[in-house]
């Protein structure tokens, strides 16, 4: 694999008047040295110079209160291997204040970002002439799962069985949803807009968001774009997150745990390639 870089921009939302931060990845010219960022150390050399071309760019939403700092393994993975790659905090749904949790808002105000992310890339003064407007993709986990869908043309409905607009963007070309969320779109031909090619993964064990929520979308996307599932066997929820460093690795801390006799690091070694694998395919494919 290749040296990457990191670089940490600030996203504006002028309508609500907020800021929220994102740490962009991406392919750089030389090798340096690891960034700390909180107790995480990214493989990722900070304000690097990017290597030279143009290559897709992903985004990664992060699960409900969760952080945009913990999908490092998949997002140094693909800038090591051509991508650049951004994962925003989302506002109002964070590890740090989480005051949108379980509303109709946070849906609206994630697709929203999420768009306003690939924007702030596109026209980041380092990297914006590096990145191929026209092949991004996107992934998104548990909730993160539920925007992603719905940026991509999903039509998520709220609980008193309302649909909930959103501002689909049309420059997503292909997405993963890792235990996506999908209660949202339960309604008849609520996923009849995504058109797009989708890998979805589900942790076999996963009480938060059981495979019937990623068979969910498989099922929905039979009429137009395919749907790949993988179900990951002794998987819970918080598979998908990168291994955390030992210190955080308690009983209290339940992100880090796993089920019994699941090796999350091995699992991680094998999901970040196929990921790439499946972005490039269908990045490179004029049909997606």
């Amino acid at each position: 694999m290749s040296a990457t870089g990191l670089r940490e921009i600030t996203i504006a939302d002028a309508d609500l008047g907020l800021t929220f931060p994102a740490v962009v990845q991406y392919p750089a010219a030389h090798a340096g040295p690891d960034t700390q960022m909180g107790p995480y150390t990214f493989a990722s050399t900070r304000d690097a110079a990017p290597a030279d071309g143009r290559f897709p760019l992903v985004i990664i939403s992060h699960g409900g209160g969760g952080s945009h700092l913990l999908y490092r393994t998949i997002a140094t993975h693909l800038a090591a291997n051509g991508f650049v790659v951004v994962a925003p905090e989302h506002a109002g749904n964070n590890r740090r204040e989480n005051t949108l949790q379980h509303t109709n808002e946070n849906v609206v105000r994630r697709v929203k970002h999420l768009s306003l992310t690939i924007d702030a890339v596109l026209t980041d003064p380092l990297l914006g002439t590096h990145v191929d407007a026209v092949a991004v993709a996107a992934i998104g986990h548990s909730i993160g799962g539920t925007a992603v869908l719905a940026l991509a043309g999903g039509v998520p409905w709220s609980r008193e069985r309302l649909p909930i607009t959103v501002a689909h963007d049309s420059r997503v070309r292909a997405a993963v949803v890792l235990a996506p969320a999908t209660e949202w779109y339960q309604a008849p031909d609520s996923l009849s807009g995504v058109q797009i090619p989708l890998l979805v993964y589900a942790g076999r064990l996963d009480t938060m968001t059981p495979v019937w929520q990623a068979e969910l979308v498989v099922r929905a996307m039979e009429a137009s774009k395919p749907a790949t599932l993988v179900v990951v066997e002794g998987a819970g929820h918080y598979a998908f997150l990168s291994p955390f460093p030992a210190a955080m690795q308690t009983p209290a801390f339940v992100p880090a745990q796993d089920p019994p006799g699941f090796d999350r690091e091995q699992f991680h070694r094998m999901m970040a390639p196929e990921i790439a694998e499946f972005l490039r395919a269908r990045l490179n494919d004029t049909g997606a």
